[in-house]
């Protein structure tokens, strides 16, 4: 099947409040150029530099989303384009991503990342950081970031209770937080599910969800 094909099934079997974002690493632009022709318009790359070079060459309508581990850095060659940086997951890298974005005169919408799996390879904030980031003063003065929701991924397994399991505690934790009205932040983005357990994460809650070998086959 042609990427248009397998994009076109993918949205026919979204519910209409998930956002689809194509995961585009390590893909040359033609075939990024066939998912755009085909109307998708939200793509997700994992190195800033490469993510940079296709923002550089293609149409200034997409939506760019880090979904990567980002380094403090780094974070300076996306600040004048991205639109989303999935993977927050310390008050330090806010605070740069805050920095970058006075500079360019932008607000930076950013997903705080949980750490949800049982493997130790995954970055993310566990249940008392994430309360920390959300609660501390620090976060007042960051007048350009926005943090928009949560991101998490499900352990690498084969096992679908356990990834239930993870997803269900992530929305359970992302419920908390958005219905907390003493926070100043307004969480509307639960990004959980790729192209192995999407399906689960949609019946999790999840609102957002990350495509990639689905869309361009695999790696």
């Amino acid at each position: 099947m042609t990427i248009r094909e397998n994009l076109t099934a993918i949205q026919a079997g979204l519910p209409e409040q998930v956002t689809l974002v194509a995961v585009s690493k390590t893909k040359p632009v033609s075939d990024l150029m066939e998912a755009y022709d085909a109307g998708q318009r939200i793509f997700g790359e994992n190195k800033i530099q490469e993510m940079t070079e296709k923002w550089e060459q293609m149409p200034k309508d997409i939506q760019w989303h880090m979904i990567g581990h980002v380094q403090t850095n780094k974070v300076k060659y996306m600040a004048p384009y991205v639109s989303l940086i999935h993977g927050v997951d310390s008050l330090k890298l806010l605070q740069e991503i805050n920095r970058q974005a006075q500079k360019n005169n932008r607000v930076i919408d950013c997903l705080l990342q949980i750490y949800i799996a049982e493997e130790e390879s995954k970055f993310g904030l566990d249940e008392n950081e994430l309360k920390t980031v959300l609660t501390s003063d620090a976060l007042h003065d960051l007048q350009n970031v926005r943090i928009k929701g949560l991101m998490g991924m499900a352990t690498f397994t084969d096992s679908k209770a356990q990834i239930k399991k993870e997803f269900s505690r992530l929305k359970a934790i992302f419920d908390t937080y958005k219905n907390n009205k003493t926070l100043t932040t307004d969480l509307s983005i639960l990004s959980m599910g790729m192209s192995g357990d999407y399906a689960i994460a949609i019946d999790c809650g999840s609102t957002m969800v990350r495509i990639g070998s689905s869309i361009f086959g695999s790696r």
